[in-house]
């Protein structure tokens, strides 16, 4: 079973429980890194945070990051060394960002993404593969160095 994380604030929240029960009934083990209720004057690092932290250290495979626009949490997410985050609107980008860029956490604007799109974007990046190319590969290096 393939374990997912999944973290949201108030702008997220709505979007995050429905996602979660849809990632369940399709087969997934999901990690909730909260919010486990809706309060809104919450912020989005203190769920944000730990799932970055449980996708670096493989403790999850991938991470889904939801508040109202997707913005903070792709930011928050990007903190944390070895997450690979990116705010997606677009099927292309939920499937490429993983092919060629090893993306492992997809951020989603809970005010501005359906249900949806937001649930084909989900499948989009969970069936997503990284391609492994030299070029992809190298570029990766780069990248990583700038943590270090």
């Amino acid at each position: 079973m393939i374990r997912i994380g999944i973290a949201a604030d108030h702008g997220g929240f709505e979007l995050k429980v429905k996602l979660t029960e849809a990632l369940k009934a399709a087969g997934y083990e999901i990690e909730d890194f909260g919010a486990n209720a809706l309060v809104p004057g919450d912020d989005y690092p203190d769920f944000v945070i730990p799932l970055a932290r449980a996708v670096a250290k493989g403790d999850v495979i991938r991470g889904l990051a939801i508040c109202g626009s997707g913005v903070g949490a792709c930011v928050a997410a990007n903190k944390v060394s070895g997450v690979r985050a990116a705010l997606i609107t677009d099927s292309f980008s939920a499937h490429q960002g993983v092919e060629d860029d090893d993306m492992n956490v997809m951020s989603l604007g809970g005010r501005v993404t359906g249900y949806a799109l937001a649930w084909e974007l989900v499948r989009t990046f969970l069936n997503a593969r990284f391609k492994g190319d030299k070029r992809f590969i190298r570029r990766l290096d780069k990248v990583s160095a700038l943590e270090k």
